[in-house]
């Protein structure tokens, strides 16, 4: 146990100085961006995929993503989607994937006659291969990682080193922004998402990595922290990753990451004998007692301003008109859309030009469901009860998947306030498809090894 503790302290501790040399050296952080890519490709060819290496690659492209683009490392916005998509195809050359994953491809096909409508626009002011790929990135991401992970047996402690892989990325991140931003009380002076706490890139994005880091490490330390020092660890990066969520003022990562912890916990106590659950009622007094001095000490360092925000007032206490920063309006001119368009909707990606004609205000979409809707229309539609169902009806049969429920808030919420801008979602819904075994039946060791 103590070469495992140590092994996984020296990896933190690594990814702890990437961010200080990467914050001397930026230009470094484009260096790091290829060497992930290649090195991840030498690993699975060299072992021809046998233990799932793609899924572990892509978790760390998954984790890294938000710290490339903060530090200039990712060569353009969709580089970690398509990547994670190289890898997953790949997957499939060396491992195949299952037949019953074809409810994914009928997904893809139903992107198609949205991409139809977009083409057949003659609209000089339009980029047409900008707007398809800023908007059909994220799905094809989902669509083929979930092709990849449909069914795939995991044992439960190999989905742990998943979380592992994206979490070690995201302690960088934290590192960075401690070192970019080390003051939160001097940069904070009203109730806006705040760029400054967000090493100058965007909060919103920042939070939902934060978000599932807070979740990465939360489960690290109640379900795998066998020792004083990876209690001590975990629950030091716990608060930490916490703490600079909260502070980037963006509240939908945090939230997220919040309910995520909750419906653990959850499932946890739901699965739990008579003395397993009398244990966990230790552990929500702990995670009480920490969520409250996270809380706390997060409202002395921006002199109550965090408090306010999150009950959606300015700096001086006033209730603000919109609950989600302008969301409302784009939801709402999406479902218009919608009705007048419900067959074949307005073709991908046409969404924000309308929206600027409709509004005088050129907004992306925040909310994929609503994209979904005004842009594809009835396909859209299709494609939402494929997504919404499908984890659900795999898990009825796979109960030990005790972070099901996790993974699909993260992806469900995250849709809703962050759309498909980073790989996470798409990458999360995937891994809620997986086949998890929590022990090895005796009759099928071989089978899993």
């Amino acid at each position: 146990m103590k070469s495992k503790s140590l092994s996984y302290s020296s990896l933190i501790l690594i990814h702890i100085i990437i961010a200080l040399i990467i914050f001397v050296v930026p230009f470094l952080s484009k260096i790091y961006a290829l060497l992930i890519p290649i090195f991840g490709f030498l690993i699975v060819v060299r072992n021809q995929n046998k233990n799932n290496e793609v899924l572990f690659v892509a978790a760390y492209l998954v984790g890294v993503e938000v710290f490339l683009r903060m530090t200039g490392g990712n060569f353009n916005n969709e580089y970690v989607k398509f990547l994670v998509m190289f890898f997953m195809l790949l997957g499939m050359f060396f491992s195949n994937f299952s037949i019953s994953s074809f409810v994914y491809i009928i997904l893809l096909l139903l992107l198609i006659p949205g991409i139809l409508v977009t083409t057949a626009v003659e609209n000089l002011d339009l980029d047409i291969k900008k707007a398809l790929v800023f908007n059909l990135s994220g799905p094809f991401c989902l669509a083929i990682a979930s092709i990849y992970t449909f069914k795939k047996r995991l044992l439960f402690s190999q989905l742990q080193n998943l979380l592992i892989a994206i979490g070690l990325p995201i302690v960088s991140t934290v590192a960075y922004l401690f070192l970019y931003n080390p003051s939160v009380k001097d940069v904070v002076r009203g109730t806006a998402s705040n760029f400054e706490t967000s090493g100058g890139f965007g909060p919103n994005q920042v939070s939902t990595i934060l978000g599932l880091g807070m979740f990465v490490f939360f489960t690290q330390l109640i379900l795998f922290s066998k020792s004083k020092l990876t209690i001590l660890l975990n629950g030091v990066l716990f608060i930490f990753i916490t703490y600079r969520g909260i502070v980037t003022f963006s509240r939908g990562g945090i939230i997220t990451g919040a309910v995520m912890i909750l419906a653990l916990l959850f499932l946890l106590y739901y699965f739990s004998n008579s003395k397993g659950k009398g244990a966990f009622v230790l552990v929500f007094a702990l995670t009480a007692l920490m969520a409250v001095g996270i809380w706390g000490y997060s409202s002395m360092q921006t002199r109550g301003l965090i408090e306010k925000r999150y009950a959606n007032q300015d700096a001086k206490g006033r209730v603000k008109k919109d609950r989600l920063g302008g969301r409302e309006a784009i939801i709402d001119t999406d479902l218009k859309l919608f009705f007048e368009n419900p067959i074949t909707g307005i073709g991908a990606g046409m969404g924000k030009q309308l929206r600027e004609e409709s509004t005088g205000h050129a907004s992306a979409a925040h909310n994929e469901i609503s994209r979904m809707l005004s842009e594809h229309g009835l396909s859209g539609v299709f494609g939402l009860f494929i997504l919404l169902l499908t984890p659900f009806v795999l898990y009825f049969n796979n109960k030990q998947h005790l972070y099901f429920l996790s993974f699909f808030v993260f992806w469900f919420l995250t849709i809703n306030h962050a759309a498909m801008r980073i790989a996470a979602p798409a990458f999360i819904y995937a891994l809620s498809l997986l086949s998890i075994q929590v022990k090895i039946p005796e009759n099928d060791e071989k089978s899993i090894d």
